[in-house]
């Protein structure tokens, strides 16, 4: 059998704060804008001469969809969170792909642009579903949290004196169950988006049937994975700051441009990068330079052109 011929394979990851950012109301029409400007700055990393896959975050939309069971529980019975995050993966993923193909037409660059509904292994022995700290959804009093627990067995969290939320677990991605399948689409694919929200989490019960379980996968690591599991040439951060930077917000604040993985541990190991922002995302690009020996490029999307030209952003590389 002769050999597949090498293509180049960038996967980049955002949050779903691009589609859905904190002043707007949350409009379907809002959230089709959103994706446009999105496609515009996607289609720059397919000028570079790159296969892409996209993995997008859903926090926002999830936490919407919450609402709307919340506001509509006397009428309509509640889904669960797998399925409230497959259906976040697939309207995310039609307003993205709309716009990307429309995009990369304008261009000059037309191609197929797939979604795939993406499954991901978890252990269910993960410490994550002992100790939930993953906050979702709306805030609730205290009174509504109390039921919401009695009731439906929900973890309930008092968060900063702004009101009571629904903690789930976080559990680490091990494996894209359809992973060889995504594979095979790069080969008519310019652009695939994939694992959105971190993908639907999924284990293997004792009668040897996959299942959905509640919990949300954190999508930098879940992008980690999928990088590495496809060997891909770059991974690519996107975040709100052009670099990353220690000390941040101080007056001893430092951009970087390059970090070696060794580097890299020991700022994550003194604080550099809290777990609620830039953490995350160093670890899981740590990870993926240790299991491929590529580079990690982290920048925003007023810079990214710039970085994929070596001229901007941060670079992780190996040591």
């Amino acid at each position: 059998m002769s050999e597949r011929p090498k293509r180049k394979l960038a996967i980049v990851a955002f949050g779903g704060n691009a589609m859905l950012r904190p002043e707007d109301r949350g409009t379907q029409e809002e959230q089709i804008a959103r994706a446009k400007q999105a496609a515009r700055w996607l289609a720059e990393i397919v000028r570079h001469g790159y296969h892409l896959i996209v993995v997008h975050g859903n926090g926002p939309q999830v936490g919407n969809i919450l609402i709307q069971a919340e506001e509509a529980s006397t009428k309509i019975p509640p889904q669960s969170l797998d399925v409230a995050v497959s259906q976040t993966e697939g309207s995310m993923g039609f307003m993205l792909q709309q716009a990307i193909r429309n995009r990369l037409e304008s261009i000059g660059l037309a191609g197929d642009v797939v979604t795939v509904l993406t499954e991901v292994e978890v252990d269910a022995n993960d410490l994550a579903f002992k100790r939930p700290t993953k906050p979702i959804g709306p805030f609730f009093t205290r009174y509504r949290a109390e039921a919401l627990e009695r009731d439906l067995g929900w973890t309930m969290r008092e968060d900063a004196g702004r009101g009571w939320r629904h903690v789930v677990p976080s559990p680490k991605p091990l494996h894209i169950l359809n992973i060889r399948t995504v594979e095979k689409m790069l080969d008519v694919a310019k652009v695939i988006i994939a694992a959105g929200g971190g993908g639907i989490p999924v284990v293997r019960g004792r009668d040897g049937q996959w299942r959905g379980i509640e919990a949300v996968i954190d999508k930098d690591f879940a992008s980690s994975l999928l990088a590495a599991e496809l060997d891909a040439d770059v991974y690519i951060v996107l975040t709100g700051v052009p670099k990353v930077a220690i000390d941040y917000g101080k007056p001893s604040q430092k951009f970087l441009d390059r970090m070696t993985v060794a580097e890299a541990e020991k700022h994550l190991a003194d604080g550099q990068f809290p777990a609620g922002s830039m953490g995350p995302k160093i670890e899981a690009s740590v990870q993926f330079v240790r299991r491929s020996g590529k580079q990690v490029l982290i920048t925003d999307v007023e810079h990214l052109r710039d970085a994929l030209e070596g001229q901007d952003g941060t670079v992780i590389v190996a040591e």
